[in-house]
């Protein structure tokens, strides 16, 4: 066998082993997961834990009910998204259709500088700056609602949509641009038309992961939506503090003790939210998949 040989079955056998542990990593943190939130419903009945409408741990009787929980999470998630996706893909065209090569050279590298910044720091902005404003512009009691969660997630997933959708846009072969602008086309209606559909896998899977920034997100969330367990309305709810999964695991966890039902509680809500995340890639999987398909 040549070395040639060699040097290939040493790359095929070493990403084998980086895969083989990446899925073994992944199988022993549902067993570590899923093993001590289910210790909760040999006391607690999974149907209350499922549809109760308090989140009180430390009273008497205890109520461990993920609903407001989740519907917190929930509705910070669909505000960042419908706040995150047109801004960032109307971003992303701009940057690979529109803008001067020499702007584009700087704005992209810009954009994917935020995605390094840490979330504290977001959060910190969020609450010196924006929670302020929220509270003085619509006349709230607290500016710690599900709008500055929102909004600040959406600032969030927006380096991510933006730079995977560019690149998918950019990635559109020139002779699918050209035919259309030779069959009379504008510019612009090449780009909604032709460019975008063309790109529309990579578009959803740049929105997909957006998605899933915002709902795993902790210390943002911790610290400018107010932290408080209720049920929120819609679209009232939004301008109420909230709280989400991800907060209460974070704000509870240190705090509990080890083995107590509310330390298995907070595990059950980490397995719901483990859940919803690997729902959400399955979702990205299947679209990325059904528009590959047509085109």
């Amino acid at each position: 066998m040549s070395n040639r040989k060699i040097k290939e079955k040493g790359i095929e056998s070493l990403l084998f082993a980086c895969a083989i542990v990446a899925v073994v990593a992944l199988f022993l943190l549902c067993i570590f997961l899923f093993r001590d939130g289910i210790m909760l419903f040999e006391k607690y009945p999974f149907s209350s834990f499922l549809t109760e409408t308090k989140w009180f741990p430390t009273a008497k009787p205890v109520y461990f009910g993920l609903l407001p929980l989740f519907l917190g999470s929930l509705i910070v998630t669909i505000g960042a998204i419908l706040f995150s996706v047109p801004l960032g893909i109307a971003a992303a065209i701009y940057i690979s259709e529109i803008a001067n090569p020499k702007i584009a050279e700087i704005l992209k590298p810009t954009t994917e500088i935020l995605a390094g910044i840490p979330s504290v720091v977001f959060g910190f902005f969020g609450l010196v700056v924006l929670v302020p404003y929220i509270q003085k512009t619509l006349d709230l009691p607290t500016g710690q609602t599900a709008l500055t969660g929102s909004i600040m997630l959406g600032i969030m997933a927006l380096p991510t949509i933006i730079s995977i959708s560019e690149d998918a846009i950019s990635s559109v072969p020139k002779s699918i641009k050209e035919g259309a602008l030779a069959m009379g086309s504008t510019h612009w209606q090449t780009i909604y038309k032709v460019t975008v559909p063309a790109a529309l896998s990579g578009i959803s899977a740049a929105t997909m992961l957006g998605i899933g920034r915002a709902i795993g997100e902790t210390m943002t969330v911790m610290m400018v939506t107010g932290n408080s367990a209720v049920i929120p309305g819609f679209p009232a709810g939004l301008f109420e503090p909230v709280r989400t999964m991800t907060a209460t695991i974070a704000l509870e966890m240190g705090e509990v003790p080890m083995g107590s039902d509310h330390y298995h509680a907070l595990f059950a809500v980490g397995s719901v939210l483990f859940i919803t995340t690997f729902i959400v890639n399955i979702m990205a999987n299947y679209i990325k998949q059904r528009y590959r398909f047509q085109l």
